[in-house]
Order: C-alpha cells, then structure tokens, then sequence
C-alpha cells in the first residue's frame, strides 16, 4: 500500500461522524508522523463539534478542544493525502466535485477495509445512536491503522 503523511476523514457536515474519526484514528496512530484531518462537504460556516459526539468522545476519553468544522477544498488534496469518505454518497460527491479526486486517493472507509456494511450517521438520533457510530468507527478504524502501519 502507498504510504500516506496526512489522512482526512470527511462527512456531510464536517462537526460529528469525521472529527470523531479523526479523534479516534489519531489515538490508534500516537507515535506515528501522520497529519489526521476531518472535514465536511457542506460547511457553509464554521461549527463547533456537535453536542452528542463530543458527549460520546469524552466518554470514551477523547477531547477536541476547540474544534471548529471546515469545508474539504482543492488544496486538501495532495499527493501524499488520503482521503477517506464516510459514505458511498460523500465519496461519489467527492470523486464528482474534485478534478482532482481519483479512486486512488479516494476512498469509502467500510469498503477500503473489507466491510460490507457503512457508518451509520447519527445525526437526529438519540446518544445511543452516536455511541453505535462510535463503536463501528473504533472497529473499522482499527482496520485501517493496521493497512496503513503495514
């Protein structure tokens, strides 16, 4: 596998299912030189971490201090950037909006691990929903250190 510097979860939004990824994908790389982003698609302005996330992070021993969401843009991508979508639909967004977005760099986390079933997305659900999220996350994300640590 080709080796990456700087990984980029994105989601829909960019302040619930990908700063969480981020957060707990940077906890499975400590030790590792590994830049760990989360963005949105649409992010019309910066928001903060949204409330039920960060309540399921900071039960699982995660913080995001300060966190405010932004937008993916061209110069997100770079040659040694990964960028890893957390649904089909963004990935598709992403191929169909980026010129250049390629299946090389971008990719659908379940999938690229082997997975047959995506990330559900929490929002609107209740705090259990967002703890499911987590725990599918944590499991998927475990896949993706070892592939890319390989």
């Amino acid at each position: 596998m080709k080796t990456y510097n700087r990984v980029i979860f994105v989601g829909k939004s960019g302040n619930s299912r990908a700063p969480m990824a981020a957060a707990i994908f940077g906890e499975l790389m400590t030790g590792r030189r590994v830049e760990i982003l989360s963005r949105g698609l649409v992010v019309l302005f910066p928001e903060p971490l949204n409330q039920k996330t960060e309540a399921v992070m900071i039960s699982n021993g995660l913080t995001v201090p300060n966190f405010l969401s932004s937008k993916l843009t061209e110069l997100d991508f770079t040659e040694d950037t990964l960028i890893v979508a957390l649904s089909s639909e963004i990935r598709d967004k992403i191929l169909a909006g980026f010129e250049v977005a390629s299946e090389e760099n971008v990719v659908e986390l379940t999938s690229f691990v082997g997975e047959e079933l995506e990330i559900i997305n929490p929002y609107g659900g209740n705090l259990q929903q967002y703890g499911l999220c987590y725990e599918s996350l944590s499991k998927s994300l475990r896949k993706l250190s070892d592939m890319i640590t390989e």
